[in-house]
């Protein structure tokens, strides 16, 4: 009886992706026009009970955007932003698809999309030059969310550029419903400057041949999907989250702090598994995460690979509004100091290649912002609040703004043991950053220009000097 039990719940653990593709399906009927959305939205469900012939009109671009604060990329897209356009369909669809070239493209393109059955998934029948569009049509047969991408030689090249999206398709009676859709993408880029360099960044084919990316980002580009971009919802919905990895080199392991995967569609199939903290999403490949809002919150969507979140770029903010359930999470409850015997300060190491000088105040406040946001927001947050009794404040700071000199130095040499700031007592340790004398004096000239400091400029030589001193 047992054993029958469970060969039962096995069966009706199918997800509704599989059922589907058993289901019998009216005939195909009539015509539309895809509706077509850049990341993070997704087009609306499709509620027909019947194939029909989707038109989809995509157009090949390539354009010079934000890649981070002060970095520009000319980016190949497809639809003018990356990652592409998702695309939803329904199963049994007759997909009719037509791929545009911009006349100011420098590039043939085409399109391999991995929902096609049928040779390169459609690239050899795309191949398209500037000025040109192709065209043809596929049906829908498999349903599951599937990568598309540009295979024009080199290919690798194409992707590192961003040429990449997803493209749903739909099982028959439609996906479980639920209260909000979200488009995540990640993918690397591979740039001539090391990670924040500013300026105009070209491809560099050697770091990409090395896989060793300067940036691995959610949604083509560094902050793309935080702040004021922010994915929205409210406590109580249930979310689901529509993932790929265009790669093109590296497999994701995609994680959101804070909360617990429901059921997770692997590598975008038929089946789901459930009660899941972190799913691998392979390059080329997708995932479908589902997981209901239990309590209030910002939950930060990561690459779990740590040091892409925090410091090449992959990292998203879902933020969640509504009363906070205390049983389910508190927040902190106390908070005392813990310093045994024997703590030193810690001494973050850096790239020691030369800073390019700054040449005024404004190229030393542009330059410092990178440096901040890859060594500091992490503690003392982006907008240079703080945390609360453990990472004092740098907006309005008395004590930056007191004494220069004294700033200089909790740079260079770190800083352990209480100190005050605006008011309220810290009892923390900053770590050594082991940053230059160009860097120092450019990230502390960010500080001070921002979040109504006094604006000082420090410079090389302010620094130095201060330097020089402690030997």
């Amino acid at each position: 009886m047992k054993q029958k039990l469970l060969i039962l719940t096995a069966l009706m653990l199918h997800s509704a992706f599989a059922a589907a593709s058993e289901t019998p399906d009216a005939p195909l009927k009539g015509e539309e026009v895809a509706v077509l959305t850049d990341a993070p939205l997704v087009p609306p469900p499709i509620t027909r009970d019947h194939p029909t012939k989707v038109k989809v009109d995509l157009e090949v671009t390539e354009v010079v955007k934000r890649m981070a604060d002060g970095v520009d990329y000319t980016f190949w897209t497809f639809g003018g932003s990356v990652p592409g356009k998702f695309i939803r369909v329904r199963q049994n669809d007759e997909v009719d698809f037509t791929l545009k070239n911009h006349p100011t493209s420098k590039m043939p393109h085409n399109i391999d999309l991995h929902a096609v059955t049928g040779p390169g998934g459609g690239a050899k029948a795309t191949f398209t030059a500037p000025g040109h569009q192709t065209n043809f049509t596929f049906k829908a047969l498999n349903p599951g969310l599937y990568v598309y991408h540009c295979a024009t030689a080199p290919v690798g090249m194409h992707i590192a550029n961003g040429m990449y999206g997803l493209i749903l398709v739909e099982p028959i009676g439609g996906l479980p419903k639920v209260d909000k859709e979200f488009y995540v993408f990640q993918s690397e880029f591979y740039t001539t400057g090391k990670y924040g360099e500013a300026g105009l960044q070209g491809f560099s084919m050697e770091k990409a041949l090395q896989e060793i990316p300067d940036y691995v980002v959610f949604n083509g580009s560094v902050g793309s999907t935080s702040g004021e971009n922010s994915i929205k919802a409210t406590k109580g919905e249930t979310v689901r989250l529509f993932v790929g990895n265009g790669g093109p080199n590296l497999v994701s392991s995609f994680h959101v702090i804070g909360e617990i995967f429901d059921r997770v569609y692997t590598e975008g199939g038929t089946k789901y598994q459930e009660n899941v903290q972190t799913t691998l999403v392979p390059a080329g490949g997708s995932a479908i995460c589902e997981f209901k809002l239990e309590t209030d919150g910002d939950y930060i969507l990561v690459d779990h690979s740590i040091f892409r979140a925090f410091n090449k770029g992959a990292l998203a903010i879902l933020n969640v509004s509504g009363p906070g359930d205390l049983a389910v999470f508190s927040g902190q409850k106390s908070d005392t100091v813990y310093l045994p015997e024997g703590g030193a300060l810690q001494t973050i190491p850096q790239d020691t290649r030369a800073e390019p000088a700054a040449k005024n105040k404004e190229e030393r406040i542009a330059a410092g912002k990178a440096i901040y946001a890859a060594n500091c927001a992490a503690c003392h947050m982006p907008e240079g609040n703080g945390v609360p009794k453990a990472f004092p404040p740098l907006a309005k700071s008395d004590f930056l703004n007191a004494d220069v000199d004294r700033a200089i130095n909790t740079v260079i040499h770190g800083l352990e043991g209480k100190v005050m700031v605006s008011g309220e007592t810290y009892d923390s340790v900053m770590p050594t950053l082991g940053l230059n004398d160009e860097a120092v004096a450019n990230v502390l000239t960010f500080v001070y220009s921002q979040w109504e400091n006094n604006g000082t400029e420090v410079t090389p030589e302010q620094v130095a000097k201060i330097r020089a001193a402690k030997k």
